[in-house]
């Protein structure tokens, strides 16, 4: 089963050079006509020495003229095979690796839950790279060594085909010798991936989390992380090349004991017969020809392999599911209307988070979520762009499902500024005006950093819009990547605004300014905002108290206060926690 599943997935593999199908044909034609070389040299010793025995200087004067010809000849084989199957094998890394980005690109949010970054980088980054090793290098070895091992056989069994069947006496048992390494390689083969998405991901999150790891003295437990997962990843390298060590010597053993049985079956006198000197020294060159291009065959089996684990990698991604996208109907601008019928919610995992929501939220209306960690509050608000699907129960934008509007229509309505602030390696005016706000002209860029009171703080940076962030923007604070996230949600103008602890990493008199912002521009939008600051909202026109996944409680700032409940409890122990802190 697993060579039948190996079998297809190279198959799959090989099947994307279809396109490329004249540079393949190409490559072929030069590597059967080095191929044509190889016997040709052989047939080369027995003309030189039947013209020495025949003393026939015509022939003689022949010779040198032929050895050109015949590396004339394998030199324009070896690059049209070389140059036209390496042009294939690029293209086809080039447009799996296109591929397998694009699909990063849109797969649901619980498949970056369940795969770490470390190891989706390693498919795109290592697994690629090791199907380049099949596709490329191991390709061509295989057409142009398979292509010498036809011409030199047909040779040998043209020559001699009685001798030459003495030959093939070792063929099952090396094609069961190479049957079993190559079950062994591949299966190493996926345990080295495994083990390099392991290394990649500590690298990533020691990277990532560096301030951490220095502020708590990690050091020497991220170090010993790392040896543990680089020792299994060099345990199961060497058992790779183990394998691959002992597999060709053992090739090429039998295919010496093949050669000596031929040997001495060909000077036996009833076998030789009337063979001449040249004939006899010909076939023996041409069967020790053998022994070079069965053991690249032999090496080339571990690259296969090896290349075959990684497309099955690779392939296992890109068949995975994408985010459901079956709705056809396109808004270009909707009121904000929302309600929830019943919205029950459990992640992959099978925890449940959400029950029986039922809220209606008209448009241009501000509501505030409120309750403890854990009580549902942003799995809520991500439900709205799609990022993830509905268990039980129905949203309705505008009075219509979710799921009828297609997944780029429905995100065009919807602005997000979170808690956790993604920034890009590139210039606060890319940041801003990101995707397909890039079309903003710098004027409205401009002014939704006023907005945000952003733009003070980037006209004192050193090349002002034109500056770069840093990898997560580390070059700016948190106060100030917060604002940048803002000025980005401000030019997207999307008519409902999910802002998630959007004032969190502010400080108290920059969250002065940002609030007077945030008040002016949830004027006519639908605005969800989450905040554990109960002093921030207020003034919602609706405040939601979520316990345990489940609505509590709902009302103004003042009813909810009169009711005495969860969030008048809320209100008041962070009220005394506020009047402890130092003034």
């Amino acid at each position: 089963m697993a060579d039948k599943t190996g079998w297809l997935a190279y198959k799959r593999l090989l099947g994307y050079s279809k396109a490329y199908w004249g540079a393949f044909a190409l490559g072929v034609l030069g590597f059967i006509l080095n191929a044509q070389t190889e016997w040709a040299g052989a047939q080369l010793i027995k003309f030189v020495i039947d013209a020495i025995q025949n003393k026939s200087q015509a022939d003689k004067n022949l010779f040198p003229l032929f050895v050109i010809g015949i590396f004339f000849l394998r030199g324009v084989g070896t690059f049209m095979g070389s140059y036209y199957l390496s042009l294939v094998a690029r293209n086809v890394v080039y447009q799996l690796r296109k591929e397998l980005f694009a699909k990063l690109l849109v797969l649901p949010n619980q498949y970056y839950h369940l795969h770490s970054a470390g190891h989706l980088s390693a498919k795109l980054i290592y697994d690629v790279e090791q199907v380049t090793e099949a596709a490329s290098e191991a390709l061509k070895t295989l057409v142009r060594e398979g292509f010498v091992v036809i011409g030199l056989l047909g040779y040998l069994f043209y020559t001699n085909w009685r001798l030459s069947i003495s030959l093939l006496i070792i063929g099952p048992i090396a094609a069961g010798l190479v049957r079993k390494a190559s079950k062994r390689f591949r299966m190493l083969s996926h345990k080295i991936q495994h083990t390099m998405g392991d290394v990649n991901h500590i690298v990533n999150e020691t990277i990532n989390g560096f301030a951490v790891v220095k502020s708590y003295g990690g050091q020497a437990f991220e170090q010993q992380r790392f040896e543990q997962a680089s020792r299994e990843n060099l345990k199961q390298s060497m058992k790779m090349v183990v394998t691959a060590s002992l597999n060709t010597p053992i090739i090429q053993f039998l295919m010496a004991v093949a050669m000596g049985f031929v040997i001495w079956l060909a000077l036996q006198p009833h076998i030789l017969g009337d063979v001449s000197a040249g004939e006899f020294v010909a076939y023996i060159t041409a069967a020790g020809l053998l022994s070079k291009p069965v053991r690249s065959l032999t090496d080339v089996n571990s690259k296969i392999q090896k290349g075959i684990a990684a497309a099955q990698s690779v392939f296992e991604l890109l068949d995975s599911p994408v985010e459901p996208d079956h709705g056809q109907y396109q808004a270009s601008r909707v009121r904000g209307d929302l309600e929830f019928k019943q919205v029950s919610f459990s992640y992959p995992t099978g925890e449940r988070v959400l029950h029986d929501i039922n809220l209606t939220i008209p448009a241009g209306k501000t509501v505030a979520l409120v309750g403890r960690s854990g009580s549902g509050k942003s799995t809520l608000v991500s439900l709205l762009p799609r990022f993830y699907e509905l268990n039980e129960g129905q949203i309705l934008l505008d009075g219509q499902p979710l799921s009828d509007y297609t997944l780029a229509s429905l995100r065009e309505q919807v602005a997000n500024v979170s808690q956790k602030v993604v920034l890009f390696d590139n210039t606060i005016l890319h940041n801003i005006a990101y995707g397909s706000l890039a079309n903003k002209s710098f004027a409205e860029v401009e002014a939704a950093a006023k907005a945000a009171y952003a733009h003070e703080f980037i006209e004192k940076l050193p090349e002002g819009y034109q500056t770069r962030v840093g990898q997560d923007g580390t070059q700016l604070s948190g106060g100030q990547r917060q604002r940048l996230a803002i000025a980005r949600a401000l030019l997207k103008d999307a008519p409902i605004l999910i802002l998630d602890e959007a004032t969190s990493a502010l400080d108290n008199e920059s969250e002065f300014y940002i609030q007077a912002a945030l008040e002016t521009i949830m004027q006519h939008r639908t605005t969800l905002v989450i905040a554990h600051r109960l002093s921030t909202i207020e003034k919602a026109d609706l405040i939601v108290v979520l316990e345990a996944g489940r609505i509590v409680e709902q009302g103004t700032h003042a009813e909810l206060l009169a009711k005495a409940g969860l969030y008048a409890q809320l209100h008041s122990r962070q009220f005394a926690e506020d009047e402890d802190l130092p003034s």
